[in-house]
């Protein structure tokens, strides 16, 4: 038999269940007891979150619950949409009738996004469906929520797994050209973590590795050598979300904003959390810019309150802007260098005794004990400066910053070595 052409939607997609009898796992929302499949039965959906993690059927019960009461569909992703969009569907729904609204990654929607579509729930105009993979008392705001039943899907079991791949072998028309015998499963299992799409997307990809085979045996070797040549994993929670923020700080770090702005597209791709990569940049402004550009932690800061008002997708922007510019710093780690020398010193002195001088005096009793005796108030001297011993005896005249060999801590290294002469060898 000649082969058919290879499907341009994914195995996922093309086996996406239209109605709930197809649909494996989640049996407590829409088995014949369950709330969903009441609300479809009765054809008052209301508006809800389903909550639960990746591929485990949130926008597969969406499509059902629109397929089966008959309503208008639109779909959004949190990433890619903004206030923009919710308004288009919002004005298109007042001519539609019965509208359902999907809205994947709901909880990525900045305040002001979510805020634009509660008047249209709250009158009807839309019946929305947020799908999140986080908790939605933290993700979104309260007068949302009040107007939404949250849903929680449970992750699917092996068994359930398991019955997806028989299924994709018995009913995809493609698959059923080959003689495919799955002699291990447990591969499968590990590396889609119970994602119901990542694993038939990951059982077709090892299909398609071995078509020569006359009988295309998946063993759990095969599934692994094909994850690691074909899959371009990003899982948030797992070994390549560390790799990937990790190539991402030191391509900033080697000054190099091609690289750097790459692997931010790939977090922004893979779905990572808006604040979680403006934290990091406020971090690295600090860590290994420092006072060489004291303006980098003011731009990653705003960048991170920014981001947290606009939400994606305008937050690529952003983020984007703060990237390219930190990556293009001249860098310096004195200040991160002189922290971490100060803590390793109070680790070996202990606690040393605040000199005398230093000392504050707020009773007469301190005053008389010699309590900031003999201090010099800077300010009343020439250049508002005068050298005095700031350090515990023990390690007076240690110097602990030394600033960077850059443009701007030079300055600093030269205003330093005016004052304190060579007490701190400047």
């Amino acid at each position: 038999m000649a082969s058919q052409p290879k499907p341009k939607a994914p195995l996922a997609e093309r086996l996406r269940p239209a109605n709930l009898d197809d649909l494996i796992g989640q049996q407590h929302l829409v088995g014949n007891e369950g709330i969903i499949h009441k609300a479809i039965k009765s054809g008052s959906i209301p508006s809800m979150i389903l909550w639960g993690p990746p591929g485990v059927g949130k926008t597969t019960i969406a499509n059902i619950i629109a397929n089966q009461v008959h309503a208008t569909f639109f779909t959004l992703s949190a990433i890619s949409s903004g206030v923009k969009e919710v308004r288009e569907v919002i004005n298109k729904a007042r001519f539609q009738g019965k509208t359902l609204l999907f809205i994947d990654e709901i909880h990525r929607f900045s305040k002001s996004q979510q805020d634009a579509l509660l008047g249209a729930v709250e009158k009807g105009i839309i019946t929305l469906i947020g799908a999140t993979t986080e908790n939605p008392s933290f993700e979104v705001i309260s007068a949302l929520l009040s107007r939404c039943q949250v849903y929680t899907l449970q992750p699917l079991q092996e068994n359930d797994l398991q019955k997806l791949i028989k299924a994709a072998l018995q009913k995809d028309e493609y698959l059923q050209q080959f003689e495919i015998k799955v002699e291990e499963f447990q591969a499968l299992l590990n590396i889609s973590g119970g994602d119901a799409r990542k694993l038939l997307n990951l059982l077709e990809l090892t299909i398609d590795a071995h078509l020569q085979e006359k009988v295309i045996t998946i063993t759990d070797k095969k599934v692994i050598d094909t994850a690691h040549q074909r899959v371009a994993m990003y899982d948030k929670g797992g070994e390549q979300h560390y790799d990937i923020i990790s190539a991402f700080i030191k391509s900033m770090r080697g000054s190099d904003p091609n690289a750097a702005v790459y692997w931010l597209a790939r977090m922004i791709a893979g779905g990572e959390d808006v604040k979680f990569i403006a934290r990091r940049m406020v971090i690295f402004a600090s860590e290994d810019i420092g006072n060489a550009n004291p303006t980098a932690i003011v731009m990653a800061t705003n960048c991170f309150n920014a981001v947290n008002v606009i939400g994606y997708p305008e937050a690529e922007i952003i983020l984007s802007q703060c990237v390219t510019y930190l990556a293009s710093s001249p860098k310096s780690n004195a200040s991160y260098m002189a922290i971490k020398n100060a803590s390793a010193m109070v680790r070996q002195k202990g606690d040393l005794p605040v000199p005398m001088h230093l000392r504050n005096a707020p009773t007469k009793l301190m005053k008389n004990e010699g309590y900031g005796k003999d201090y010099q108030y800077a300010h009343d001297y020439d250049k508002n400066f005068v050298s005095q011993e700031y350090l515990p005896e023990a390690i007076a005249g240690t110097k602990i910053y030394d600033p960077g060999l850059n443009a701007r801590e030079e300055e600093l290294r030269k205003r330093l070595k005016q004052w304190w002469q060579n007490k701190y060898n400047y």
